[in-house]
């Protein structure tokens, strides 16, 4: 018996462990080897211990003449507050893919420690699916966040020693926008005030801290393609205007080049592994519904050039994470993807079909895990809108049906021939969850067989259309909006981002990931409604404009129950506990 398969025969425990009883107990082997698995050269490594490394950029000068691998997307239905198990039907596939003999590389995102230790849990995947050692995968990992978190507040200390300093800039303080950040949740550090203490403790003003990953420069991490390119990037990021009302940036403070030298060590993507070993890349991690929630570029340049299949994932549904993917991420990386596999549940199609309500931190109520026909097939109408959206950018749609155990037969069979009718190319149901990649196997067959059919990629507008129009169309085209109400603080701004000259940049909308509408509790498909945009801001070193439609958070809360109310340390063994 080989090694790989006395692995599985281990693994395949029913009932399923938790998580991190899965990952504790797997084998998980030298990241040396992993690399020299992928085509990795040893000096084209960095090791963090024995388990983990960041590769080099010079890889891509390397591998610049290779063949590219089809690139596949992952992303959802509107999913319910718990998730439907897209990152662990990204580790899934792309374990199924390597079950089949093709070779696979996963790109995924690093995660906030805020979600970690307050509802959502990790994003290591889940099961027999999941990115191991899955401990450090959720903390601290190899630090790029924390080096985030550094450089984007040394931009906030030299904006107010500057102006502490006489302000030679003329910088307006009612204009700026830069925060400071901390990667956990913490509502109390939403608004506040600094400089109190008298005339050496700077000058008083109003700010507040959002979460690391919802940083400008994490975005601007996600979507550069390399160190010049960061640079770049870096100088240009806007932190609010003088009196005069000309932008300022971090170029004009003289800290772009400090705040670079900070990121180099983190532009390099972590090599990690999955339960089956096949390689990871780790790198970035901003929020798909206030940033554009995508793992990043240079992650996945390198991947194509060193696999048949990459498998990556876009943040929630198709009309926040994946349309970004393709708007913003595509038209900065030059790749296009050959299949998109939308992750659809039953228990959240039933809540669409307004059967019961599912709750963060409370069980499913009885309703959403009884056999319900009917109400599928009426929710079934929210997992046709995200084909129809994944479709516009034509591209083939592969739909994966994430089994739970309340599923029936039944209702599994009725939404893969619903999906088929909508529009997929095919619909499965997969078991990686509790199977790994063997629960998988039957999705990765179909993911081959779509990225042969033939693709027509189009971006859904042109970056030269005025930015109100440009708004529009995301909003009629994919949320299903009758028009756009502009209210006057988002009307001064097109004005305003058109005459800095900002217009022909893409989109990013801000807007709740619950619904196909900017209000959460609108479930299903949305009809007669239009979408208000309150304000509008610019993110102009990562490259866009993102419209506020609501009350979004860019510092989430806790719950009353925390997660981190279970997470100790054995102090025999020295290893987590109650992490998931």
């Amino acid at each position: 018996m080989n090694p790989q398969q006395s692995t599985a025969e281990r693994r395949y425990l029913d009932p399923v462990p938790s998580d991190l009883e899965i990952a504790q107990t797997a084998t998980i082997r030298p990241v040396l080897e992993i690399a020299e698995q992928a085509g990795i050269g040893e000096d084209e490594l960095d090791l963090y211990g024995r388990r983990k490394a960041k590769v080099h950029l010079s890889i891509l000068q390397r591998l610049e003449n290779a063949p590219l691998g089809r690139y596949v997307d992952v992303a959802a239905i509107t999913p319910t507050p718990l998730g439907e198990g897209k990152t662990t039907t990204t580790v899934g596939l792309s374990q199924g893919l390597g079950r089949i003999g093709r070779k696979v590389f996963t790109c995924i995102r690093q995660p906030s420690m805020g979600p970690t230790f307050g509802i959502k849990g990790g994003a290591a995947g889940g099961g027999y699916s999941q990115v191991v050692p899955m401990e450090e995968f959720n903390l601290h990992l190899t630090g790029d966040i924390h080096a985030i978190g550094v450089a984007h507040n040394l931009l906030g200390a030299a904006i107010d020693n500057h102006i502490h300093h006489g302000n030679a800039l003329d910088i307006d303080p009612f204009s700026i926008t830069w925060p400071r950040v901390v990667d956990l949740n913490d509502r109390a550090l939403r608004q506040t005030v600094i400089g109190l203490g008298g005339k050496i403790n700077g000058y008083p003003r109003e700010t507040g801290f959002d979460i690391t990953v919802a940083s400008e420069v994490m975005a601007i991490m996600a979507l550069t393609t390399g160190l010049r390119d960061l640079r770049e990037r870096l100088a240009r990021i806007v932190i609010g205007t003088s009196r005069k009302g000309e932008p300022v940036t971090a170029e004009d403070l003289e800290v772009a080049g400090a705040m670079t030298v900070l990121l180099q060590d983190a532009l390099m993507p972590t090599l990690m592994q999955t339960l089956e070993h096949t390689p990871a890349f780790v790198h970035a991690g901003p929020f798909a519904n206030i940033a554009h929630g995508n793992s990043s570029i240079i992650a996945d340049q390198m991947a194509v050039r060193l696999a048949d299949y990459v498998v990556t994932e876009s943040g929630f549904g198709a009309d926040i994470g994946m349309e970004k993917f393709m708007n913003i991420k595509c038209r900065a990386s030059g790749l296009v993807p050959d299949c998109v596999v939308l992750v659809a549940t039953i228990r959240a199609l039933k809540m669409h079909g307004g059967v019961g309500k599912v709750i963060a931190g409370k069980p499913l109520p009885p309703e959403l895990v009884e056999e319900n026909l009917d109400g599928l097939e009426k929710g079934a109408a929210n997992l046709t809108a995200h084909i129809r959206i994944a479709r516009l950018f034509g591209v083939p749609v592969v739909v994966a049906v994430n089994r739970f155990t309340a599923d029936t037969d039944n209702e599994v069979a009725l939404l893969e021939r619903l999906s088929v009718e909508a529009g997929a190319t095919a619909a499965v149901m997969t078991d990686h969850w509790a199977r790994g990649g063997e629960g998988a196997e039957a999705l990765a067959r179909v993911v081959v067989d779509a990225c042969e059919q033939p693709k027509d990629f189009k971006f859904l507008y042109d970056l030269d259309l005025p930015i109100r129009d440009k708004i529009e169309i995301i909003a009629t085209r994919v949320y299903g909006a009758d028009g756009v109400d502009f209210l006057p603080a988002a009307e001064k701004k097109l004005e305003l981002y058109t005459n800095f000259g900002y217009d022909k940049l893409p989109i990013c909308m801000a807007k709740t990931h619950l619904s196909l509408s900017h209000v959460p509790k609108w479930k299903g498909v949305p009809t007669n409604f239009r979408l208000p945009v309150r304000d509008i801001r610019a993110s102009v070193g990562a490259g866009f404009l993102y419209p506020l439609c609501g009350d979004m958070r860019t510092m989430p809360g806790l719950p009353s129950r925390p997660a981190f109310t279970q997470v100790d340390v054995d102090l025999e063994t020295g290893k987590v506990k109650g992490l998931f």
